[in-house]
């Protein structure tokens, strides 16, 4: 199973909506809360090249984008291939 971590803020509709996407595949992710800032955000905007919103996920080290990018993985059919990886 690939290594997914998200970067989320607390009340954020886009991050619940890509956590229960991956939570509806079985997939196991680490999620970072950048609601106050701090190391984590920075690392944020440095792995995903200045991505500002959240969240921000990553498949395997890999920048996947957002929730729409997430789900547009999906519908593509090329998300389960990239978790199963």
């Amino acid at each position: 199973m690939a290594h997914v971590e998200i970067y989320t803020k607390a009340f954020c509709g886009y991050c619940a909506r890509a956590k229960a996407l991956l939570e509806s595949k079985g997939v196991a992710f680490e999620e970072y809360d950048i609601t106050m800032g701090g190391p984590k955000r920075a690392e944020m905007l440095e792995r995903s090249a200045g991505g500002v919103t959240v969240p921000q996920i990553f498949i395997d080290g890999a920048h996947v984008g957002g929730s729409d990018d997430l789900s547009a993985l999906d519908r593509a059919g090329k998300l389960d291939p990239m978790l199963n990886a």
